[in-house]
């Protein structure tokens, strides 16, 4: 399944509460639950201003209702094409 990006501008993100943070998980979950298998969330990087969100989706069109009926921005969706690491430096 593609695996995508999400940004979200969300300003004062990296100032969230525990409590803000669970309840944006809930949320977030809630909506997924409603949506079905094609789309997951696998994990999200909150930094001051930003969310970034990793997703695997059937397709973008998921994200961006998510994005819609959980009220949670989706500034920027980018499919992910391929991966690297330090494993791939090689010798």
């Amino acid at each position: 399944m593609p695996k995508f990006v999400i940004v979200r501008d969300i300003p004062g993100a990296g100032g969230m509460t525990a409590d803000d943070l669970m309840a944006a998980s809930q949320k977030s979950c809630s909506v997924l639950n409603k949506l079905g298998a094609e789309i997951q969330w696998i994990h999200p990087y909150v930094t001051d201003d930003k969310i970034y969100c990793i997703y695997t989706a059937s397709n973008k069109d998921l994200i961006e209702e998510h994005a819609r009926e959980s009220g949670f921005p989706a500034s920027r969706i980018s499919e992910v094409r391929s991966m690297i690491d330090p494993t791939r430096a090689g010798s």
